[in-house]
């Protein structure tokens, strides 16, 4: 009892913080806006916003985003977290492993920009080897359309997070059970979908729904290497906000209360459905 009260305050400031900006976020996105003589509540920014083709756009472009890059960071992570537990790699390769983990995103996306942007390092690299006749030869894979330059980022970014906490649940594993598998002859394809992923299977899936629901509401790194239409829905928001109109900060809120209730609604189906399992 004494445990869970422990938790109470920071969970009344959590619950203000957030609980708070959600509410009042709500009510701008509704038209509540006193200091503009809007003291009346409507859906009018969600009807304009659900009309707009460019909504549908940034809509998907941000969820092919944030799938993509957390599927292929997750199956990265995990091809990793099995070669080091594999390789017994002791505390200094898993190190050099989550070496990228405090890098800030920001950071991550300038790194990114000088390295892959056909003036880049890269660029610049195949030219040398006459792999290129010059910069236009180089694919480009910023500013693109489909996101790559985004989806790259964030791959390179969130494979050391999920591989990290795959190779956690790997050391748990109990190294019996795959030479019972291997004695009953299952090859290491088998063993692996039958015993070793259904046992780092809940770590795979939280550490993935983390990097959904950041992928989902990252700003920065859309900002720096995403095209400029379509964009995605923070840096959508973002823009509808800065909007020298004041009237637009409705819509921009309401694209921040979409994205809101997706990552809700996402958490909302994880937990259920650990709670399904546990049950």
């Amino acid at each position: 009892m004494w445990r869970v009260l422990s938790f109470v305050p920071a969970l009344l400031v959590t619950g203000l913080l957030f609980g708070g900006g959600l509410l009042l976020g709500g009510l701008q996105s509704l038209g509540y806006a006193p200091a503009l003589g809007q003291d009346t509540l409507n859906v009018d920014a969600y009807r304009q916003l659900f009309a707009d083709r460019g909504f549908w756009a940034s809509l998907g472009l941000t969820a092919w985003v944030a799938t993509a890059s957390t599927l292929l960071a997750a199956v990265f992570g995990t091809a990793f977290a099995l070669l080091l537990h594999r390789a017994g790699a002791g505390g200094r390769l898993r190190f050099l492993f989550g070496l990228t983990l405090p890098i800030p995103h920001l950071v991550a996306s300038i790194l990114t920009l000088l390295l892959l942007s056909q003036s880049g390092l890269l660029s610049r690299f195949t030219l040398a080897a006459g792999l290129t006749a010059g910069p236009q030869d180089f694919p480009a894979l910023l500013y693109d359309r489909r996101g790559m330059g985004i989806v790259l980022e964030l791959i390179w970014k969130e494979t050391p997070f999920i591989g990290l906490n795959v190779l956690a649940a790997l050391t748990q594993l109990d190294p019996r059970l795959n030479e019972v598998a291997r004695t009953l002859g299952a090859g290491p394809w088998i063993r692996f979908l039958r015993v070793t992923l259904p046992l780092i299977r809940p770590a795979l899936l939280s550490s993935g729904v983390l990097v959904f629901a950041f992928s989902l509401s990252s700003f920065e790194v859309p900002a720096l290497l995403g095209a400029t239409s379509p964009t995605t829905l923070p840096v959508l928001a973002y823009r509808a906000f800065t909007d020298t109109d004041l009237t637009a900060r409705a819509s921009a809120l309401a694209i921040s209360m979409v994205v809101a209730a997706l990552g809700g609604a996402l958490v909302w189906a994880y937990v259920r459905a650990q709670g399904g399992r546990g049950g």
